[in-house]
């Protein structure tokens, strides 16, 4: 994701593995498309694209009178805001790039203000994924094999990882032996996403269909699983990757250490529990006919939520720059979020 001659830059990671494509985006809208339609997704880099979208929207009315700009520039940011009901890291993002904004009193100087806080979102979440790998490679034991689900890497985020931060630091400091990657259906992240960017870096990846997790924790292969976070409720209920839910029981099951992996904008300390998180679901021919292959009867319901809800008591550590977290987490992410400022 890149932001060049006033346009935003994104690899449409809906065409990954098979074909590297970007897109330059010059207009508000289609960065919202962009986000729906999941070629940019991944909390934290959803709220980098949310910020950036509010500078194109901004540049888009920057020639009306600055109330008017204004009362333009709120109705873009709030659907740039609830493209993706989930991640919390979207609505943050353009929330903190709004309020940047607030001393402006001209048009010209709110664009300029906006620009230069979605440019400092974009830094500070490359510096927070290396502070989470190092942070959660601190838990790793040495020759260590890592299961992990869906994407939380590079692609999901400004650069480097969440998940595959913590995967990336633990292989460059001699600690890990290879990881396990489950293919995520229904629109397989972890097969088109993940395994491309681990083998890109040179990690040794072996996928799985999602339905072997158990089998191949029961082997004694795996040594902890490390997934990514969409929101991390006040409690430590975690909103990830439908499938998420399933991993954590089974690791709990197999005595296995359960590793969520995100930073602190991800935690929304305003959302109590899980119960109270919006789970999206998406449209039913992502599961009919995936990948465009038509694989069940048009008369079948479907049900596809794009989220699980994972509750605190299956997390052994939530990892953040701030450091990593335990139970219980309404008092530790307490003090993560004091020391994010």
């Amino acid at each position: 994701m890149d932001w060049t001659n006033n346009r935003l830059r994104l690899l449409d990671q809906t065409l990954l593995p098979t074909r590297v494509e970007y897109h330059e985006l010059d207009r508000w809208p289609q960065v919202v498309t962009a986000i729906t339609s999941m070629q940019v997704r991944g909390a934290p880099a959803l709220g980098v694209a949310g910020a950036y979208a509010t500078v194109l929207a901004a540049q888009e009315f920057k020639s009306l009178p600055f109330p008017d700009f204004l009362t333009k520039l709120a109705i873009a940011a709030s659907s740039i805001a609830e493209a993706r009901p989930t991640a919390v890291n979207l609505e943050w993002a353009v929330s903190c790039v709004l309020e940047a904004a607030k001393p402006a009193t001209d048009a010209a100087e709110a664009v300029e203000l906006l620009l230069e806080a979605a440019k400092t979102i974009e830094r500070e979440d490359i510096k927070a994924n290396h502070a989470i790998g190092g942070h959660g490679s601190a838990l790793i034991p040495a020759g260590a094999t890592l299961m992990t689900h869906c994407n939380a890497g590079a692609l999901a985020t400004a650069g480097y990882g969440t998940a595959l931060g913590v995967i990336r630091t633990a292989w460059a400091q001699g600690k890990l032996k290879g990881v396990i990657a489950t293919e995520t259906r229904p629109l397989l992240q972890g097969a088109r996403l993940t395994t491309w960017e681990l083998t890109q870096a040179g990690i040794p990846t072996t996928l799985i269909v999602d339905s072997a997790a158990a089998s191949v924790m029961r082997s004694g292969k795996v040594s902890a699983i490390v997934v990514g976070a969409d929101r991390i409720a006040a409690n430590g209920d975690v909103a990830n990757k439908i499938g998420t839910y399933s991993l954590a029981v089974l690791a709990k099951a197999h005595n296995i250490p359960f590793y969520v992996a995100a930073p602190m904008s991800t935690v929304d300390l305003e959302t109590p529990t899980g119960d109270q998180i919006v789970v999206e679901e998406r449209a039913p021919g992502e599961v009919s006919s995936p990948q465009g292959v038509k694989a069940a009867p048009d008369e079948v319901g479907i049900f596809n939520p794009a989220f699980d809800v994972t509750p605190a008591e299956y997390v052994s550590a939530i990892i953040t720059e701030n450091g990593a977290f335990t139970a219980p987490y309404s008092d530790s992410l307490q003090v993560g979020a004091k020391s994010r400022g």
